[in-house]
Parts: C-alpha cells; sequence; structure tokens
C-alpha cells in the first residue's frame, strides 16, 4: 500500500479539515483568543509524538548504540532540532510549543489553561488521569487521549502515522488558510509572534518536514500489508480527532457569540 492510497484514502478527512466552517467563525479577537487557548493542545502533544519517535527510531539512552536505519535516525533528528530549538522572531532558541506560547500572551490570550493542565501532567505523573480530571472539552479530552494511547500502544509505524498524516502533512496547507483570515480579520492588532510561528510551520512542513516524514513511513512499513493498513486506519482516526477538535473550537466560539446577544 503505498503513499498515494494512503493519501487517497485520506482526502476526505483532510478536505473536511480544510473547509471546516471554523475557519469563517474567528472574526475578532476574543474568537482568535478562544482558537489559540485550544489550539495549542496539538502544539503540545505534537512534541510528544515527536519525542516518542526519537525514543523508538533513535539511541536516547546510554551506553549508546546506532539505531538500525541510518536514514530514519537522521530524519527524525531533523526534526526534532527544528522543533524543540527553533530560531524565535527575536533570533533566541525556543521549541515550538514555548514559541505558540509566548505568540498566545503577546496577542493577549491566556495561557492559564494550558497551564493548570500542564502541572496536573506533572503532579499526578499519568497523563491519560490528567486528562480525564481536567476541565477541558470532550473533544479536546478524546483528541489528548488519542495521541497518548498511540504512543503507550508503542507501534512506531502507528506514532510515525499520526505524527505525519494526522500532524505534519496537514499543516502547511490548513496554516495558509488560517493565516489568510487572521491578517484580513486583524489588521490593527500585533500578531506578528503568532504570524510567524504559522510561517516557520508552513516553510519548515511544506518544504522539510512532510517529504521527510513521507520517507520515514516508507522505511517503516516497507513491503508489510498489515504496517500499511494500520497506518491508514491510524491517519483516518488521527484526522477524525482533529475535526472533533476544530469542532469543539467552533462551538465554544458559537457559544461566546450567544451569550453575547
Amino acid at each position: 500500500m503505498p503513499i498515494s492510497t494512503i493519501n487517497k484514502s485520506i482526502h476526505p478527512y483532510k478536505q473536511n479539515l480544510l473547509q471546516h466552517s471554523l475557519y469563517e467563525k474567528v472574526k475578532t479577537i476574543e474568537d482568535l483568543h478562544l482558537f489559540v487557548e485550544n489550539h495549542v493542545y496539538a502544539v503540545w502533544d505534537f512534541m510528544s509524538l515527536l519525542k516518542a519517535l526519537q525514543n523508538k527510531l533513535t539511541c536516547t539512552t546510554t551506553p549508546w548504540f546506532a539505531s538500525e536505519n541510518p536514514e530514519t535516525r537522521y530524519l527524525i533528528n531533523e526534526i526534532v532540532l527544528a522543533e524543540e530549538s527553533d530560531l524565535t522572531l527575536e533570533g533566541t532558541r525556543l521549541s515550538h510549543f514555548e514559541m505558540y506560547v509566548k505568540a498566545m500572551k503577546s496577542c493577549g490570550a491566556q495561557s492559564t489553561e494550558i497551564d493548570t493542565f500542564l502541572q496536573q501532567v506533572l503532579d499526578t505523573k499519568n497523563v491519560f488521569i490528567a486528562i480525564k480530571q481536567s476541565n477541558l472539552h470532550p473533544n479536546v479530552k478524546a483528541f489528548l487521549d488519542f495521541t497518548f494511547r498511540v504512543i503507550e500502544e508503542g507501534k512506531t509505524h502507528k506514532i510515525a502515522a499520526a505524527f505525519t498524516f494526522g500532524r505534519e502533512d496537514l499543516i502547511p496547507t490548513m496554516f495558509t488558510e488560517i493565516l489568510k483570515n487572521f491578517q484580513e480579520n486583524f489588521p490593527d492588532t500585533d500578531l506578528s509572534q503568532l504570524i510567524y510561528y504559522f510561517e516557520r510551520h508552513i516553510e519548515l512542513d511544506a518544504d522539510e518536514h512532510s517529504p521527510m516524514a513521507m520517507r520515514m513511513i516508507t522505511a517503516l512499513c516497507q513491503d508489510n500489508a498489515q504496517k500499511w493498513r494500520e497506518v491508514e486506519e491510524t491517519s483516518i482516526l488521527a484526522l477524525e480527532k482533529r475535526i472533533g477538535l476544530w469542532d469543539a473550537i467552533e462551538e465554544k466560539i458559537t457559544q461566546k457569540e450567544m451569550e453575547l446577544i
């Protein structure tokens, strides 16, 4: 089952996301705040998918031994380098998650909820308990739970599927649509940090990370039909959870609008 077959299977889900009515609902700065305050969970758990792949595909323990596939080792380390320590707008180094939280604050959004959740993860030492006990929207909980269930299962090709087709492959086009709305709807608001974050993702993912991730999937599955089927299933589930996250954010924006009537 080649990459082209996977892309054909997930095409309807990607189109659903790219044409989601959420984008048209982000009309005010308050809407933008709701968007970033909920989307930040996807930025955070993406880092865990990435680190899970690094643990699987490279040697992160001592004594060091060369991991099996030098090509996938290189691919994942290249992506980790950019995602975990990229250049900020000011020229310093931060992870993309830290950059996103900084961008949230710079445009007036609150990081209180994500900060509280991350503290719960630290306190409980169990991400599933933290998710369950949180006050997050059920769709956000389902989104996070799916990610960490895939990680916990430990199948590298499935983690790579959630990472590649659920995230990396989708980001450039999706974030371009978001950027267009931001620039059109908030011309008088300083969104330089947020726009830089999105543009950086578009630059990295379209030109570098997405092709790398595709090669990684092919190397992991090779001629194993079962693995290809599991990649397809996981990719569809990942996209369904992302659609659910978008639905949740749209619901929150709609609720806010109703409260103002």
